[in-house]
């Protein structure tokens, strides 16, 4: 997907906004962004991402790490939430 100037402005929000104080958040979210290569964001997943970023740091690596499940999670998130797992 090419990426526009609107994805890249958003995807600069998003990618400032996983910076996190857990340091095992970061190390994944870093992962997350080397793995997109520069590719932007779907709209699902932009959403998604949205969507976990409003968590407070420990739901949010308990989330990713697999400790916890959250019922409700649409499609995207739960495949955002899975590609962070397995990085």
């Amino acid at each position: 997907m090419d990426m526009t100037e609107q994805d890249r402005i958003r995807d600069d929000r998003l990618r400032w906004h996983c910076r996190r104080a857990l340091l095992e958040l970061d190390i994944v979210f870093a992962r997350f962004w080397t793995a997109q290569a520069g590719q932007a964001l779907s709209d699902i997943e932009a959403r998604a991402m949205e969507r976990l970023l409003a968590l407070e740091d420990h739901p949010l690596w308990d989330l990713v790490s697999g400790r916890s499940e959250v019922s409700g999670m649409n499609e995207g998130e739960t495949m955002l939430l899975e590609r962070l797992r397995g990085l």
